[in-house]
């Protein structure tokens, strides 16, 4: 599980100070920036991934480079978003010990891949950008709505988000990653996961097909000591993220043993490929 020295680690931004030190990790198309604000509120130093599309087209990739950051920065604790949520789960099934909490927001798979149709939409989306002008943005940016659940997709800061995503991410990498993840799931067997004895929260979200809330669900009964919340339908990263915010904090300052800070501390960026 643990990268050589010298496999490229991802580029990831410290912000925060003082112990516990937590690491986030985003989802397919994901960034920093959307990552960020579910640790507004964490106690402690924070260490937010940015998964390269080159770089990660496994999740045995995504969990090595989030295993390392880890390692690099002593992080006691995982948040991860989707993808990054599967990664933690690889990491969970390998050592399951390696965090003492973790909080998995809106797995879309476990021991499953994906369901069929929405493996075919990731395809589709994977073939309308290599079919479209290198670095075509509307491509893109279609692919990533399309990734959201349908009731907040026409959505204004969807649309705007999307498009912003969509300029750093135009280009083949991004195509090879959709076809990449969608046959894949986090662990061969959820059984092993009933070795995981650290506290889980495990976030999902009614109406959203690429998150079934069943895979929240199944999730969550395969941990020994998960606790499950699933929101409502209208996007747990659109209309419920101050309440999901909210949670997370709740779930990990509620352990004790911090003794940083939260708020707005400044942000460094440290090592790492781009």
């Amino acid at each position: 599980m643990t990268a050589s020295n010298d496999e490229p680690r991802p580029r990831y931004f410290l912000t925060g100070n003082g112990r516990p030190t937590t690491v986030f990790a985003p989802g397919l198309g994901g960034s920093v920036e959307q990552t960020r604000p579910f640790g507004s509120g964490v106690l402690g130093t924070r260490a937010f991934l940015e998964f390269h599309c080159a770089q990660s087209l496994t999740y045995g990739d995504l969990a090595a480079g989030l295993r390392r950051i880890a390692d690099d920065t002593g992080a006691s604790r995982a948040v991860g978003v989707s993808l990054g949520a599967g990664a933690i789960l690889h990491v969970l099934a390998a050592t399951p010990d390696r965090f003492e909490r973790a909080v998995l927001l809106l797995p879309a798979a476990l021991d499953h891949p994906r369901p069929a149709w929405v493996a075919t939409r990731m395809r589709a989306a994977a073939d309308r950008i290599d079919g479209a002008d290198r670095g075509d943005v509307d491509a893109v940016a279609a692919a990533l709505r399309d990734l959201q659940p349908a009731s907040v997709r026409d959505r204004p800061e969807v649309v705007t988000w999307a498009r912003d995503r969509a300029r750093a991410l135009a280009g083949p990498a991004f195509a090879r990653v959709l076809r990449a993840f969608a046959d894949q799931q986090p662990v061969a067997d959820r059984g092993v996961l009933a070795r995981c004895t650290a506290p889980v929260l495990v976030v999902g979200q009614e109406g959203d097909d690429a998150h079934p809330a069943g895979v929240a669900r199944e999730t969550a009964a395969a941990l020994p000591n998960a606790e499950l919340e699933v929101f409502p339908p209208g996007g747990l990263l659109w209309e419920h993220r101050a309440a999901v915010r909210a949670r997370i904090s709740a779930f990990l300052n509620g352990a004790g043993g911090a003794d940083g800070r939260g708020g707005r501390d400044g942000v460094g960026v440290v090592g790492g490929l781009a």
